[in-house]
């Protein structure tokens, strides 16, 4: 039997993992949902402007384009997929695990000023980029 040397530190990012996953996304349209059963873990997501639209970066690598989907409800641009683990091999052993694996779930409120009719997604590398034009300018009206 092997020992493992118990780490605070790592206990304290799995709790703040967690706490993240609950507090971290967007309220869900099914509030009678169990948060922590929604997603296993985070992909790191940068989300930024230009006159034009908005651009949402979110890191996947080592998950298939058939395992991710990307849709818009009730307000909600929502992002979700799958990592799956590797299948256990005989004679293949696992050191150490840090990759995290299983659902995810990354949710964004759509800003008033975007068309939720122009999601655009492209999935290439481990990078999902989501494009959504912000050019609904204001109509002025003159009398």
């Amino acid at each position: 039997m092997n020992l493992i040397k118990w780490d605070p530190f790592r206990e304290l990012e799995e709790v703040s993992t967690r706490l993240n996953r609950i507090f971290g996304r967007a309220p869900s349209p099914d509030s009678s949902q169990d948060l922590l059963a929604i997603a296993d873990w985070l992909p790191s997501t940068d989300v930024s402007e230009t006159d034009s639209e908005y651009l949402i970066k979110v890191e996947i690598p080592g998950v298939n384009k058939e395992d991710v989907k990307v849709f818009v409800q009730d307000g909600l641009l929502t992002m979700q997929g799958e990592r799956k683990m590797d299948k256990e091999e005989k004679g293949k052993k696992f050191h150490r695990i840090e990759r995290s694996y299983g659902r995810f779930v990354r949710s964004f409120r759509i800003p008033d000023d975007a068309d939720e009719n122009t999601v655009k997604a492209e999935f290439k590398d481990g990078m999902l980029n989501v494009k959504l034009s912000n050019d609904l300018a204001p109509v002025i009206r003159t009398s």
